[in-house]
């Protein structure tokens, strides 16, 4: 791609691309000569709260030059003792610890930079403009690529065809995943690339081929059926890859994300993470699944956990699948859909497998994070996992289901009783509430996005956004755990408001919860002696201002091992 094309990305994420060097100060308080070696930092006239078991506060926090918090404490009190310190006055402004996304897809957001923005169309006529507009930064022959389009917000909520793109992009392949990443929209070029041929009666496992009267290809493929358009994709250039990836990361730390749980990397991603680091461009912390329990675990189970030397880089747990999304009817339900009779949603394979998969990665010793949406997908993984943990005592635990988004009433019991973490996203809910009830009933609604239910079964939560499937702000997610609402403030009183979060569940859920979820409580999380120097200076104090306030919450300044690594222009 060409320097005009990503010109326009960095206008579209225009924050995102103002990270600056880290200033000796944060407030333009006077400094220290520029050679003077900085032993301690005191952060002073603050609102920090700590996050720590006790939600405590306190007013100053000082830190040395590693990184390491020291001790936090009164203002005065922590002036006086340390009077060599270099002093920060924060002017009575809000800290809390860096936000960690528990569940989120980093290099997915790099590649969907590169691609047509497709998030908030309205129509399929709107997805052809921005489509049109991509297409020219396109050289002959390139693929036109996109994500984001979601058919529930059109007018007529109905998969779109191929024949919608055909008209507009008759020659060149266009391949267009959904907003969830469960489903492709693809024109007759693109699939006319398929590996095999797509005509007939038949479906490949954990997938479907939506086909017209005549046995054709539609053009949309669910879960499973993706590859084999998205296999003949070309892959993005090496330059585009990186630009793209430090554009995703700039946008990370300018919204206060000190840390993401990376699901689903292969070997490759980890090494090109590993050079970005090498080459000081990677200002966050990266807790990577694996890619399934293939070659990539196998490479991890005779090598060992990742721990790069940094501190930014770990990768000791493994991604699995069982069903797909809501959003496409690919969530494995134990009924029908409500809205579509004689469709039970997709399991990608027979309990038994998931039984070994779960197995194969228990017995090298790492964490298994699975993703289950339906009630039915759910279920499978808990018996799975019930099933296996007991055979690996010396297993350190923690494992996870990802999104746990539809639960039945017997089952929200067995995440505490089996201490299997619930990975959740609060912005799912906000984004489905608009006919999510129409795809379960009013009864099996009552068991989605339970996070009330579960916490108060004494389960444990990790909270995330799922990027790019939803927006990278963690302001977003924190305020559509307390209210269930959307950012218009609908519905009144929030959609199945029994289920909101408190504001210090919600922050908790980002911050300590979420680094508990990676085995990195001890040293990120909270702010306490002995702990990383991460944290963030928000322009509004989240836990006192009206709830309205929190989703426009600008971020001021991202701390990382007690450095800024982004400040706000």
């Amino acid at each position: 791609m060409n320097r005009k094309f990503m010109l326009l990305v960095c206008v579209l994420f225009f924050t995102a691309c103002k990270v600056e060097e880290a200033p000796e100060v944060a407030t333009g308080q006077a400094s220290p000569e520029p050679e003077q070696l900085i032993e301690q930092t005191l952060i002073h006239n603050a609102r920090i709260y700590t996050m720590d078991h006790g939600f405590s506060t306190a007013s100053a926090m000082l830190f040395d030059s590693s990184g390491k918090i020291h001790n936090l404490g009164d203002n005065d009190a922590m002036l006086s003792a340390f009077p060599d310190a270099r002093r920060i006055d924060m002017g009575g402004k809000t800290i809390i610890p860096g936000l960690i996304d528990s569940h989120a897809h980093l290099y997915g957001l790099a590649i969907s930079l590169s691609q047509a923005q497709l998030r908030s169309t309205n129509s399929k006529e709107e997805v052809i403009r921005k489509l049109r507009e991509h297409e020219q930064h396109l050289s002959d022959g390139d693929w036109l690529l996109g994500r984001g389009w979601d058919q529930n917000d059109w007018p007529v909520k109905e998969f779109p065809g191929r024949e919608d793109l055909d008209a507009a992009f008759p020659d060149r392949p266009v391949w267009l995943r959904r907003i969830d990443g469960h489903a492709g929209w693809a024109n007759s070029a693109a699939l006319a690339m398929a590996d095999q041929d797509l005509s007939g009666d038949w479906q490949p496992q954990g997938g479907h081929i939506h086909r017209d009267a005549e046995g054709q290809a539609s053009g949309v493929l669910i879960d499973g059926a993706m590859e084999l358009v998205e296999s003949t994709v070309p892959e993005i250039s090496e330059e585009l890859l990186v630009a793209s990836l430090d554009l995703a990361l700039q946008q990370m730390v300018s919204l206060g994300l000190t840390g993401v749980h990376d699901m689903g990397v292969s070997r490759s991603v980890v090494q090109l993470y590993r050079q970005r680091i090498g080459d000081g461009a990677f200002p966050t912390r990266l807790y990577a699944f694996t890619d399934g329990a293939g070659e990539t675990l196998d490479w991890l189970c005779e090598n060992g956990a990742v721990e790069d030397e940094s501190g930014r880089l770990y990768m000791r747990a493994v991604k699995l699948y069982i069903d797909g999304a809501m959003g496409s009817r690919g969530a494995a339900l134990l009924a029908d859909y409500s809205d579509d009779a004689g469709n039970a949603g997709l399991l990608f394979m027979p309990s038994e497998d998931m039984e070994s998969r779960i197995d194969k990665v228990l017995a090298c010793g790492f964490q298994v994070g699975v993703h289950a949406i339906g009630d039915r997908g759910n279920r499978v993984v808990l018996d799975a996992l019930e099933s296996v943990i007991m055979h690996y005592p010396d297993n350190p635990g923690r494992h996870r289901v990802e999104h746990a988004q539809t639960l039945t009433r017997e089952d929200i019991p067995r995440f505490a009783e089996l201490d299997v973490i619930a990975a959740m996203q609060p912005t799912h809910a906000t984004s489905d509430m608009y006919w999510v009830e129409d795809r379960l009933g009013p009864e099996r609604v009552l068991y989605a996005y339970a996070w009330r239910k579960l916490i108060d079964s004494k389960a444990k939560l990790a909270l995330g956004s799922d990027f790019p499937v939803e927006e990278v702000n963690p302001m977003l997610g924190i305020y559509a755990a307390v209210t269930r609402q959307d950012v218009k403030g609908w519905p009144p009183g929030g959609w199945y408001p029994q289920e909101v979060l408190s504001r210090e569940e919600a922050v908790r859920g980002f911050t300590l919860d979420a680094a508990y979820s990676a085995f990195m409580e001890n040293s990120v999380g909270s702010l306490e002696d002995g702990k990383r120097a991460d944290f963030v200076v928000l322009e509004t104090n989240i836990f006192e201002a009206p709830v309205s306030d929190i989703p426009g919450t600008r971020i001021l300044q991202t701390w990382i091992d007690g450095e800024v690594v982004y400040s706000l222009p």
